[in-house]
């Protein structure tokens, strides 16, 4: 809990804000976080959470969640994710079926994203966070950090239906957004 009040203080030493309208129900969702083009993204990200009051999550392999990592990366709100089948012979789930799961585990959960995947530029978004979405019936927050305002916030929540309609939703709502490192961000070029 250390950690979080330390990324919050930092958040707020910077001189970043929260957008105070965040829509309902973000505390049961997949919530995206972009851009993604710094290591400071999880620092504004994280304070801003703590700032809203949200309990925010991210998935990590179980692997990274030994000793020591783990005494950092489970109060900073790391959950292990276990590929493990359930029973011998049964398939190994998939990471979206893994994720999803969560939903079942947990009454508020809300897994922060980061479809662009590395903080190097990507032309093509993981679209695992919307089939993870689909899949536990949660709604998509899209979170944002807009360096340019040094404002943090969640733009609003959709509710998956249409790969390629909600996709093109997703990438006309973030292409206003000012990231840390421009020339190391991209929005999804095959729905824009």
């Amino acid at each position: 809990m250390l950690l979080k009040y330390i990324f919050y203080f930092l958040y707020k030493l910077m001189g970043w804000k929260m957008n105070p309208n965040y829509p309902k129900g973000v505390e049961r969702s997949v919530v995206i976080a972009a851009p993604h083009t710094s290591n400071w993204d999880l620092v504004h990200a994280m304070g801003g959470y703590f700032d809203m009051g949200i309990p925010v999550r991210f998935t990590i392999k179980k692997e990274w969640f030994r000793f020591p990592f783990n005494l950092l990366i489970g109060p900073m709100g790391g959950i292990p994710i276990d590929r493990t089948p359930k029973k011998p012979g049964d398939p190994r789930p998939s990471m979206v079926e893994a994720m999803a799961e969560l939903f079942t585990k947990y009454d508020k959960i809300s897994v922060m994203v980061t479809p662009e995947g590395s903080r190097s530029k990507r032309t093509e978004w993981k679209t695992g966070f919307w089939h993870t979405a689909k899949m536990a019936g949660v709604p998509i927050g899209l979170g944002y950090l807009d360096y340019a305002k040094k404002e943090a916030g969640i733009g609003k929540l959709i509710y998956p239906t249409d790969l390629e309609k909600d996709m093109r939703e997703i990438m006309a709502f973030y292409k206003n957004i000012t990231p840390r490192n421009p020339e190391l961000y991209s929005l999804d070029q095959r729905y824009i």
